[in-house]
């Protein structure tokens, strides 16, 4: 019985593993998408959590062919190594500044920002490829995920011009300012303040927790308190504003907070009256909570929200392709099922995203079933293999379990707990 081909089997619709393309230079075969019908359409606007299929799209097909090529120089070249949960972890400003000349960054964006007017779908295609070749992509993910669309949203003209180029060129990173030490998931119950001065600049104090690298970063968009709450029970979203904080300003500390593995990505950034231009408020002063929940649907329905762990998955792939074990091939095969199932949810969603659509309750569930998919990649490879994981070990599946292990209590937290995000997806449905 001949062993089944891996990269194929991870990749029916275009998912390879790009360190097998040593062996493989050929990508699998992309399976056929039926294009949703007009019917098709109309019926799915019945409920909030169906979205139509997403059209089969010849450029985002195109554009995954030269991000592999890329991934397999760079790859041969050992310009980087694989690793679990990249896009958090793997700061590497060099790599992003690759990706910002081929034009992989800023993608969607207006050609005068220094965007590439592309589609989101082919944008999703790029940021695929990237995680499933565990990539250094961290150093750039949120600025290029979610700030910059933040900017095109609510900022300035000048705000614009001046950050959103540098971004597309892979040259300016962004963190997010919305958890506290005493507010996660809850982000209206905030403590963190922003008052004017005489001079009509913003005077802030507080602390924002979890923010990923801020040593690394040049700005942050900042959740702060600048009104009293209103009355009621939805008054605590009202008084809230967004302001663009740079980083390097006087007053502000980074004090690092490290992960089971001993690694620092994340940090807790202190406010210390810190002065911030006025002009530096973005969007409507009180309009916060909205602009964050506009942000949160970027966040939370990408690929990065089921694929971190995707390196373990490959690698516990090539295991069973060689050893044929039964437990392990229905492992393998169960997992790769569920992971299709979350591919063509985040798909539908990119391609509501291209319709101008913003699908929220859609990116909860992406974020809540995806990242307990992560979590279940760990615990179900772990009962049918006999391997010790260890971070030193020569050994890839050893190694990425490890990785893996560590870095999975963050899965199901970070972007909103999975306790919110089915709160949230129950209201949206008129459930609570």
């Amino acid at each position: 019985m001949p062993a089944p081909d891996l990269a194929a089997l991870m990749a029916p619709r275009g998912f390879s593993d790009p360190a097998a393309s040593h062996n493989q230079q050929q990508a699998a075969p992309a399976l056929p998408v039926p294009c949703p019908t007009e019917s098709d359409v109309d019926a799915m606007k019945s409920s909030p959590l169906t979205l139509a299929p997403a059209p089969r799209s010849e450029a985002a097909e195109k554009v995954r062919a030269e991000v592999r090529e890329f991934l397999t120089s760079e790859l041969e070249a050992g310009t980087f190594e694989t690793h679990v949960d990249t896009w958090l972890s793997g700061v590497d400003p060099a790599f992003s500044k690759k990706l910002g000349e081929r034009g992989w960054l800023g993608m969607t964006w207006p050609s005068k920002y220094g965007g590439h007017e592309r589609t989101a779908q082919e944008r999703y295609a790029v940021t695929e490829e990237l995680l499933a070749a565990g990539a250094p992509v961290a150093a750039h993910w949120i600025a290029d995920r979610q700030s910059g669309p933040n900017l095109l949203r609510y900022g300035t003209e000048r705000q614009r011009a001046e950050i959103l180029p540098r971004i597309a060129a892979g040259e300016c990173y962004f963190v997010i300012g919305m958890s506290e030490p005493d507010s996660g998931s809850d982000l209206a119950s905030i403590r963190t303040r922003a008052t004017r001065n005489q001079a009509g600049d913003w005077v802030v104090n507080g602390s924002k927790v979890w923010t990923s690298n801020a040593h690394h970063s040049h700005y942050a968009i900042t959740l702060v308190r600048s009104d009293p709450p209103g009355e009621g029970p939805r008054g605590r979203h009202q008084g809230l504003t967004q302001l663009l904080i740079d980083l390097s300003l006087p007053g502000i500390t980074i004090n690092p907070i490290r992960i089971l593995d001993g690694g620092h990505h994340f940090n807790e950034v202190v406010f210390d009256d810190v002065v911030v231009p006025g002009d530096m408020l973005l969007g409507e002063q009180g309009a916060g909570w909205h602009q964050v929940s506009a942000e949160l649907a970027f966040e939370r329905s990408g690929p990065e929200r089921f694929l971190s762990t995707l390196p373990l998955l490959v690698a516990f792939g090539r295991l069973a392709a060689e050893t044929l074990d039964p437990a392990q091939l229905a492992t393998l095969g169960r997992l790769s099922a569920r992971l299709l199932a979350l591919r063509q949810l985040s798909l539908r969603i990119a391609a509501a995203l291209d319709r101008g659509e913003l699908p929220d309750l859609p990116a909860a569930m992406v974020k809540d079933v995806g990242t307990t998919f992560e979590v279940d990649i760990i615990d179900e490879i772990r009962r049918v293999v006999d391997v010790v994981p260890s971070l030193d070990s020569d050994d890839a599946l050893a190694r990425a379990l490890a990785e893996a292990q560590l870095h999975a209590p963050g899965y199901t937290l970070r972007g909103g707990t999975n306790e919110i995000l089915r709160g949230i997806v129950a209201r949206g449905l008129g459930l609570r």
